[in-house]
């Protein structure tokens, strides 16, 4: 897929999202925003919540939101793009197309999404004077990272939606429990010792514990684990592109 092509793509995802709507694409700026001044205004101001070991006003909510941010950008991207093959078959029929190309659409959208509400999670840091230090300039290769990992599964489940129909309420199932397997509207401290063994094999707990350490706690970053979400997000590729290739004749038939 060329880049206008994608761009194009990308462009029409996010005018046709809030399409019939009186503000239209003016809602891509409005959601995240409304999105944070809740979690600020419930968790801090109404709930008062706090951090364990800390007096901060807003320790939570900045624990929060930093992990939910990615984490929509992540189910979204995987979600989204899980249904692409099926969901733009018309186009597939018209047009030869690179399916392996046709979820970035997705991706791209929902990084500018993500871009947007970290700028409106960034001023806030800034207005309450929570910004990280210099290690933020590791943000966008956690933030790579993560969508390379994402688009390799949304591209996995994509080929198999074309075949199997219950993928849809499959990987909603999956999302929803993968959600409270990891530790984002609660800090892995609560969870019993066994839990912690198994924490370390869920690959959206590292990007989500990344997130934390730069934004929430300000500790030096597992450059390590990172490393290893790396080699799987490649590995699932990998493994994507090779079901596709086995299978590219019949997904074109079966669309």
């Amino acid at each position: 897929m060329n880049p206008a092509l994608l761009l194009n793509f990308t462009k029409q995802e996010l005018v046709d999202r809030y399409s019939g709507s009186i503000l239209g694409a003016a809602w891509t700026l409005i959601l995240p925003l409304v999105n944070i001044l809740i979690f600020i205004f419930v968790f801090s101001n109404l709930m008062g919540s706090r951090l364990p070991g800390s007096s901060s006003t807003y320790s939570y909510s900045i624990y929060l939101i930093a992990g939910m941010i990615p984490w929509i950008a992540f189910s979204n991207t995987v979600t989204r793009s899980a249904f692409t093959f099926s969901g733009q078959s018309h186009i597939i029929k018209k047009i030869r197309i690179s399916l392996p190309h046709l979820p970035l659409y997705i991706v791209l959208s929902e990084s500018i999404i993500f871009l947007i509400s970290l700028l409106f999670f960034l001023l806030f840091l800034a207005m309450t004077d929570n910004l990280p230090g210099t290690s933020i300039v590791i943000l966008p290769f956690i933030f790579i990272t993560q969508q390379i990992f994402a688009y390799a599964l949304g591209f996995l489940f994509a080929i198999f939606d074309v075949f199997i129909k219950d993928i849809r309420e499959f990987v909603g199932v999956i999302f929803q429990i993968w959600f409270w397997l990891t530790p984002i509207v609660y800090v892995p401290d609560i969870l019993p010792t066994y839990a912690h063994y198994w924490l370390s094999y869920n690959p959206a707990y590292i990007f989500i514990k990344a997130y934390h350490e730069l934004f929430a706690f300000g500790n030096p970053l597992n450059t390590q684990s990172l490393m290893i979400l790396v080699v799987i997000a490649h590995l699932l590729l990998a493994l994507a592109y090779l079901t596709f290739k086995k299978l590219e004749k019949d997904i074109r038939d079966f669309l």
